[in-house]
């Protein structure tokens, strides 16, 4: 079959992504660490000289090694997210066939049938829309406990669709100061997390940045 072939080779995906993802977090540590130029900024003085005060050929090399990892995360993302239609697509046409053999063994009554039963929902099925690719120390995203690399389900009512970025704010300032529950894929498991956005000393209500899938 067809779907157990993807799903492994989805989670293995989801094992490489994890492993980019922790040394793309130890570059950004370095590189934003106190003194460090960050990931964009100038290595000259205010002269034009090159900074004396930090290895330049090291933080182009890191930097270098950044902006590759940020394109292996997007192709591998890619990949994981056309494995993820696959997976939903068969995972819909087997709930349609059980639905049809349901449907034509149930008695013309009805009686006693429920009508509707639990599914099982199965992780990798889950499709994100946004991933989670900046968090600011202190701010609500970080208190709360959201990490780099979650990779957003469903966000209060936010789920996929049109107008995401739209939306998403729009659900956090209506929930200002109440918890919005979250569906996350973190390191390939599914997890229910929350956030209370609200005002801090930065910027927004939750201090992280959502980057669209």
């Amino acid at each position: 079959m067809v779907a157990p072939d993807v799903k492994a080779e989805t989670m293995k995906l989801m094992d490489q992504r994890g492993s980019l993802e922790a040394e793309m977090d130890a570059i950004i540590a370095r590189l934003t660490a106190p003194g460090g130029p960050g990931i964009t900024g100038g290595l000259v003085d205010a002269e034009g000289f090159p900074r004396s005060d930090i290895d330049i050929p090291n933080i182009l090399a890191q930097r270098r090694r950044l902006s590759e990892l940020r394109n292996d995360h997007k192709d591998i993302t890619n990949k994981i997210d056309k494995n993820l239609e696959i997976l939903h697509s068969a995972k819909l046409s087997r709930d349609d066939k059980s639905a049809s053999r349901r449907s034509d063994t149930t008695c013309p009554s009805h009686t006693g049938l429920s009508q509707s039963e639990p599914m099982e929902e199965d992780p990798v099925t889950a499709l994100p829309f946004a991933l989670i690719d900046e968090i600011t120390d202190g701010s609500p995203a970080s208190v709360d406990g959201l990490q780099l690399g979650d990779e957003i389900v469903k966000f209060g009512n936010v789920e996929a669709g049109d107008r995401l970025q739209e939306r998403l704010i729009s659900e956090a300032l209506s929930n200002e100061d109440s918890q919005v529950p979250l569906i996350v894929i973190r390191q390939g498991s599914v997890m229910n997390v929350a956030i209370t956005p609200r005002k801090w000393h930065g910027r927004g209500l939750l201090g992280c940045h959502f980057q669209m899938l």
